[in-house]
């Protein structure tokens, strides 16, 4: 599974949260690998192993000077492409210097997102996904630390039979904040593969003339989309493998044409991210975005919160998906599950997942969206939509970004 996520482009880091020119290096990890990440004097991005090629020594404590950076145990100088410029222990005339290398990988601009690609050869194109495209101002994003498998968490967003279960509240009454609420809690699952994932329609039934559809995407590899707000804007999670039991996790928010200050949502602006507040940074390569309700203090778990107003007492949706996706271990053992009709797609993403993995070690068949990254632009939705019509027809050009017209939706059973 590794080498199929070094086919693509992942996101490691906002564009504002890395120095600027000559700035500090910082430690970060992606896909097992410690890195370090830097601007070089006129702002081009440095991503390298963390350890010197010459004798291991940690580029972290590294100078940022003058167009690269200057390991400071031997002073040997690297450019952001790794090679070596400058490598004042050697004698003048030795041609050392033009057979050592960095290992250095790809980092660019997009977005708003630093993306970097750790596969081999020239990377595929940037992923095109609605959110990179629109103005800054209409797009917003958070990240939060999560102690577990990238997978364990992107199916908490491919689960909807969990969500007046997990995220609910006890009584119908209570306001909103206090958790969501649907009087029908048994999905009916329509699961349908795409070139970009699988994408399904889960239908709850209303009364006799109307169906609720919450249509949530899957896509390659690691990217969800949940169903959206009432005001339109499109959410989603990025689970980025840190390595086998760390994930970080990008919350992701757009809409199409609004900006977020006009929909008057500043949230994920706030140091503190959707899973609430953060521990103080550290420089290691784990030691950002970590979440202060934690295992360690039952995720801040509120009992008189749980026996009165909602099913958990964790006190926010992502927090509920964090208890009980890091309550599963560090790597879940999936042989102890007993997978029932509502677990469709995840059935499905498994598959998918396992097929492109193969496909690529056995054959070298590239794996979804490599080749075609314009196949991201699409969307998730909320409706609620006549009896029997089709959620495929009627959604169609929401899901598909071919109308900024959102779809009817009955504020009876939005979510919180």
């Amino acid at each position: 599974m590794g080498e199929l996520m070094r086919q693509y482009w992942l996101p490691l880091l906002p564009v504002d949260k890395l120095d600027g020119p000559d700035g500090d290096p910082q430690r970060t990890r992606l896909l097992g690998e410690d890195l370090v990440l830097f601007r070089d004097s006129s702002g081009k991005i440095g991503l390298f192993a963390e350890n010197c090629p010459h004798r291991g020594a940690s580029l972290f404590f590294g100078r940022n000077e003058e167009g690269g950076i200057r390991c400071v145990y031997h002073g040997w100088k690297f450019d952001t492409a790794g090679n070596c410029v400058d490598m004042p222990s050697e004698p003048d005339e030795s041609n050392f210097k033009d057979k050592v290398r960095a290992r250095a990988y790809a980092a660019v601009e997009h977005g708003g997102v630093i993306w970097a690609y750790m596969g081999k050869g020239t990377p595929p194109g940037l992923p095109q996904f609605e959110w990179t495209l629109v103005p800054a101002e209409q797009r917003d994003m958070a990240l939060d630390q999560r102690s577990c498998n990238w997978l364990q968490g992107l199916e908490g967003d491919i689960d909807t039979s969990h969500l007046f279960f997990l995220h609910g509240r006890l009584h119908p009454s209570d306001p909103a904040s206090f958790g969501v609420w649907h009087d029908d809690k048994h999905p009916h699952l329509e699961v349908v593969p795409t070139d970009y994932g699988v994408v399904y329609g889960a239908n709850r039934e209303e009364n006799d003339w109307t169906t609720y559809w919450r249509i949530t995407q899957f896509l390659f590899p690691i990217f969800a989309l949940f169903p959206q707000a009432p005001d339109g804007t499109v959410p989603g999670h990025i689970w980025v493998p840190m390595d086998d039991t760390h994930t970080m996790a990008w919350t992701i928010a757009w809409h199409p044409t609004k900006t977020m200050a006009e929909l008057g949502r500043t949230y994920m602006q706030t140091p503190d991210g959707p899973g609430g507040a953060l521990l103080p940074d550290n420089s290691s390569s784990l030691g950002r975005f970590r979440p202060r309700a934690r295992a360690e203090n039952d995720y801040e778990i509120n009992r008189n919160l749980q026996r009165t107003k909602t099913y958990t007492g964790i006190g926010s949706v992502f927090l509920q998906d964090q208890a009980v996706t890091e309550s599963m271990g560090a790597i879940q053992d999936r042989t102890i599950e007993h997978l029932g009709t509502s677990d469709g797609m995840i059935i499905q993403v498994r598959r998918r997942l396992l097929a492109a993995m193969n496909a690529l070690a056995d054959d070298g068949v590239p794996p979804p969206c490599v080749e075609n990254p314009g196949v991201y632009k699409v969307r998730s939705c909320v409706a609620t939509l006549a009896k029997g019509a089709s959620w495929q027809t009627e959604l169609h050009d929401w899901l598909y970004a071919l109308t900024n017209e959102q779809p009817s939706l009955d504020l009876q059973y939005v979510t919180s």
